[in-house]
């Protein structure tokens, strides 16, 4: 097997066969941020599948290791999408939402740590090369931490991928084809739109954002046959605090000072940190810009 770098949560390795080339992911069992319902998450993919959303068909799944067939295409930049691809983003989302899946889970969000002053603390004290961007945002993130606890979702909760954003998509004669379904799961309606939509519609900042390409995803939903949620701070909440969550574990593995024998290398943890320290107070700012991107 040929290991596939660049994974920021897991470990894939491409297998070329006689019967075929495979995706083969090694799950991260060391310091997941949360249990991974495999059996669950393989059901709704082979739905999926079923359905004929464009995805890597799933030929097997454990505690250990996932299985797909390869599927060649380009990689999508972190940059403005065309309108069309956008659109059909937006319906893939809705025949998503459509399928008729069970699911044994609940929706249950991880509370949000309070930890910042001591992780900036820790941060400072080991040197680490982002440490007093962390120890300047400690109030910032502790304010957002706030928000994401305490923001209404309106609702509906809906089965859904839950991480459709430019690393975990392919264009395949430029159209859509969606990867990596681990985070599958029950998730409020305009978390979902708002994460996608701003992902799709933005380069690697918040200085380059395409409100046409946004509402594409959104007109693609519609005409897919979704309805759309109401307006508010909701539509970013999710993608607020999934980034907060990812900064923070990185920042533990990045304080651990080893490479971890799963999961992303120590290099690529350290640009999640940084990532994470520049831009969420960034986001968190912006906020009234994004949500006048919905009226």
């Amino acid at each position: 097997m040929i290991r596939v770098h660049g994974g920021f949560a897991n470990r894939m390795y491409r297998l070329d066969t006689d019967q075929g080339s495979f995706a083969v992911k090694e799950l991260n069992l060391v310091d997941r941020r949360r249990t991974y319902r495999v059996e669950d998450v393989f059901s709704f993919e082979r739905a999926a599948f079923a359905a004929g959303i464009p995805m890597p068909e799933p030929l097997s799944a454990s505690h250990y290791t996932l299985v797909h067939r390869w599927v060649e295409g380009e990689k999508v930049p972190e940059a403005p999408v065309s309108a069309a691809y956008a659109f059909e983003i937006g319906e893939i989302l809705a025949r998503i939402h459509a399928l008729d899946v069970a699911w044994t889970g609940v929706s249950v969000e991880d509370p949000k740590s309070r930890d910042w002053a001591e992780l900036a603390a820790r941060a400072v004290a080991t040197r680490q090369p982002w440490a007093d961007e962390l120890a300047s945002h400690v109030e910032t993130f502790l304010a957002i931490a706030h928000f994401v606890e305490t923001c209404e979702r309106p609702g509906p909760v809906v089965l859904t991928h839950g991480d459709i954003q430019p690393w975990n998509l392919l264009a395949r004669e430029g159209r859509p084809v969606v990867l990596d379904w681990e985070l599958s799961g029950m998730l409020d309606l305009s978390g979902e739109l708002g994460s996608t939509a701003l992902s799709l519609a933005k380069g690697p900042g918040f200085n380059d954002i395409k409100p046409a390409i946004f509402r594409s995803v959104l007109d693609g939903y519609v005409a897919g046959g979704g309805a759309l949620p109401p307006p508010g701070p909701s539509w970013f909440v999710f993608m607020i605090g999934g980034w907060l969550g990812h900064t923070r574990w990185n920042i533990l593995r990045c304080l651990a000072g080893v490479e971890a024998s799963t999961g992303p290398d120590l290099a690529l943890s350290h640009d999640s940190v940084r990532n994470g320290v520049r831009g969420l107070p960034e986001l968190f700012r912006r906020l009234p810009e994004l949500e006048a991107l919905l009226v």
